[in-house]
């Protein structure tokens, strides 16, 4: 089964404790398991069981409903794990159960309502069958219990013509979870780019046009792929069918492997895809952008 076509999202449905619906993208998901023996780390953060052991590899293990503020389950024999992999990381979400695997159109993702705040832990909402199921932000449950992701201190790793290379060049950033934003934001703002975020594709199709009415174009777009009502693929699209925007240099910066998404994302006419989240990498990627767009090897 095709797991990605046109602008459709699978999602595997799991339920914790509380009965609360969710979602995750099924390409973050590697495998489900029973829980297995964990060991109780000292010190751990109170939001993760404990470590397992998986075919000879150490696996963290989140308490999810913990995680995003519901009580926790009480023993591991409770429920089972979703394994997942996302941005360069892998771990086990410990959920009550997995219900099945569904798609529906990233049209019918709407964002989470404005009164959720920044405690949401959600990036969308959709209807399944008349239930209502809200899309995981599992960035920012990653980020609240390990901050500290691969964000290398930017300082001394230009040299000084790379830094005239990079200096006030005119970005959009478009990133639905506000962590990945926020983390993506800092590095381009160290890196002395002049840099616009928005929330949304359609906000970021606004920003182009606007500023390119104004003779003030972005060069180079950065876009996460997974938003809600138009993803960074049909972003991408839209971009290429606009005359006034269409040589917009656009890097989709993703929580999924770039090596999955990379023949996608070329048939829609994306210039280059990052796995998030390496300042380092990003970096290299501005540069190699930059470059090209100014002839340069």
């Amino acid at each position: 089964m095709s797991l990605v076509t046109g602008d459709a999202l699978s999602l595997l449905l799991f339920r914790l404790h509380s009965g609360r619906l969710l979602g995750i993208n099924l390409l973050k998901v590697n495998e489900i398991i029973p829980c297995p023996a964990l060991t109780k780390l000292p010190n751990r953060h109170p939001h993760v069981r404990g470590i397992a052991t998986l075919r000879g590899s150490a696996l963290t293990v989140i308490d999810l409903a913990r995680a995003i503020g519901e009580r926790g389950v009480s023993s591991e024999d409770e429920g089972c794990l979703i394994v997942t992999e996302v941005s360069r990381s892998r771990q086990g979400l410990h959920v009550k159960s997995v219900e099945r695997i569904v798609q529906c159109s990233t049209r019918d993702v709407r964002p989470p309502p404005a009164a959720a705040g920044n405690r949401a832990f959600i990036t969308g909402v959709t209807q399944i069958d008349g239930a209502i199921v809200q899309i995981l932000d599992i960035e920012k449950v990653l980020h609240d219990i390990a901050p500290a992701l691969d964000q290398a201190p930017i300082e001394g790793l230009l040299e000084s013509r790379d830094q005239q290379l990079l200096q006030g060049r005119r970005v959009l950033l478009v990133d639905d979870s506000q962590v990945a934003l926020q983390q993506t934001l800092n590095v381009l703002r160290q890196l002395g780019l002049d840099c616009t975020a928005v929330r949304s594709a359609q906000a970021a199709l606004e920003q182009l046009h606007d500023y390119q009415q104004a003779e003030m174009p972005f060069e180079l777009l950065v876009s996460d792929i997974e938003m809600p009502e138009m993803d960074g693929y049909n972003l991408v699209r839209e971009i290429r069918r606009s005359a006034d925007i269409a040589a917009t240099y656009v890097l989709l910066h993703t929580s999924l492997d770039s090596t999955m998404n990379t023949e996608k994302a070329r048939s829609v006419g994306a210039n280059a895809v990052l796995t998030k989240f390496s300042s380092v990498d990003l970096t290299q990627a501005l540069l190699d952008a930059f470059r090209q767009m100014d002839g340069r090897s």
